[in-house]
């Protein structure tokens, strides 16, 4: 059937690349840090001990991390043989074709789509805080998202930091990407503060009881603080502008994995060896924990140094988002004028202006909680996809050769990584997963009317 009419793997040459190659390893490693780690560390962690886990969180971060390594891996193998632009999106057009690519493609627009505005309406609320700790208010009405019986109709803050987002990320990609390395660089420095001032104040018996609501708490804290490690596939959306993609895309994703995973394990440690897993259900925890211990000055600081690097989550995947909306506009599946790149800057300027204002929009009006509960759920599935598609992948081709990335183990490990990712979606609930199915009539809605008729490959 036409539906599922394949690519060949033909990786770009020189001439087709309209984007500059200019991206290295410290580049990619660095934007999967920067959208990895920023709400998982400053907010998840004291919900998900206070509300799930406990002390016992770190297991609910392995548990989410072996996942997440899993599919890592599976997506390494994937950008080494298939190095070309659109991450799942590109993978499934080659292994199963184009309304599997579609539905890939789909569900990780609304992964980057709901993290932009998810994080900017969060960041929204660490700006409101400090602002009115220096005697600014914001109105009411301009304050957060839309509430009729609260007063609020706006959150204007997030969509300011939507805007300002969106121009840095359609300047030129080694540019956007410098505002996130530094970025990265004082988040790295804020948690090597907490980490060396409160390892002064841990007192192990915080840690007991080390499992107060029992595995099941792990596996619900597991499915939450799965949203901590969105973002590792930011690097795949970069193959177009990496000088040499198929050794450093496996080397981008894994190191910013497994960067992010020692993070975590230690401020989750050292955080519920400081303050009572039952106090932590804050907005701040990190911030808070120093306030707890008499360091008001290290809480402070931490929570400017939030603010500021939460920017990271927000530029890494509105970059992303462009990124995927310019790739599949150049196979006709949305509108084309998305894939024109500006002549000047050599970047997906009109895809960029179009996810920013679509996220513009839903930051400013719908509420944080609202975003953000969807986003686990079609991120699971997606890697679901992912973890058959490199079953697939070996049927077709056999095993990588010397110079291409080989994921261990095939397929006992794929297997794995789908069962973990079907626990973790056994988890969520029953309004998540209503929600979920609007979202594929919507996705195959727009396929059946528009995309199909459009796609390149009926030119074939």
């Amino acid at each position: 059937m036409s539906f599922f009419r394949k690519k060949l793997i033909e990786p770009p040459s020189a001439a087709q690349i309209s984007m500059k190659r200019d991206l290295k390893i410290k580049d990619l490693i660095f934007l999967g840090i920067g959208a990895i780690v920023g709400t998982g560390i400053f907010v998840v962690t004291g919900v998900a001990s206070a509300n799930y886990a406990g002390p016992a969180l770190i297991l609910s971060f392995a548990l989410a991390a072996v996942a997440i390594i899993l599919s890592g891996l599976a997506y390494a193998e994937f950008a080494s043989r298939i190095p070309i632009l659109g991450g799942p999106y590109a993978y499934m057009y080659v292994v199963f074709g184009e309304l599997t690519a579609w539905l890939a493609g789909w569900l990780v627009i609304c992964e980057f789509f709901l993290a932009v505005s998810s994080v900017a309406s969060g960041w929204s609320g660490y700006v409101h805080g400090f602002l009115e700790s220096i005697g600014i208010t914001i109105p009411t009405a301009l304050s957060a998202a839309y509430n009729g019986e609260n007063g609020t109709y706006v959150d204007l803050i997030a969509m300011l930091v939507v805007v300002l987002v969106t121009y840095w990320v359609s300047l030129e990609a080694k540019t956007a990407l410098r505002l996130n390395n530094l970025m990265v660089y004082v988040k790295f420095a804020i948690i090597a503060l907490f980490v060396i001032v409160g390892i002064f104040y841990v007192r192990p018996g915080n840690w007991q009881p080390f499992m107060p609501f029992g595995f099941s708490g792990v596996l619900n804290g597991a499915a939450l603080v799965f949203f901590a490690f969105l973002g590792f596939d930011a690097v795949s959306m970069a193959a177009e502008e990496v000088e040499n993609p198929q050794k450093d895309i496996p080397k981008g994703i894994i190191g910013s994995i497994a960067l992010a995973t020692i993070l975590y394990v230690i401020v989750t440690l050292i955080l519920t060896g400081i303050v009572p897993f039952d106090q932590l259900g804050v907005k701040d925890p990190v911030a808070f924990a120093m306030r707890f211990v008499g360091q008001g000055w290290v809480g402070a600081v931490i929570s400017v140094g939030a603010i500021l690097t939460l920017l990271t989550v927000t530029i890494s995947m509105m970059y992303s988002l462009a990124r995927m909306l310019y790739a599949i506009s150049k196979d006709g599946l949305l509108p084309r004028f998305m894939s024109e790149i500006d002549e000047k800057r050599r970047t997906p300027k009109k895809a960029t202006y179009v996810a920013g204002v679509c996220a513009m929009i839903f930051a400013g009006v719908f509420p944080m909680e609202l975003l953000a509960e969807f986003t686990n759920i079609v991120s699971l599935m997606y890697l679901i996809l992912m973890a058959v598609g490199i079953i697939r992948l070996r049927k077709m081709l056999g095993a990588p050769s010397a110079h291409e990335f080989k994921m261990p183990w095939v397929p006992v490990l794929p297997i794995i990584s789908i069962i973990a990712c079907i626990i973790l979606m056994i988890q969520l609930t029953t309004t998540t997963w209503i929600v979920f199915a609007i979202a594929l009539v919507i996705g195959l809605a727009i396929y059946f009317g528009y995309g199909y008729r459009h796609s390149a490959m009926n030119q074939k």
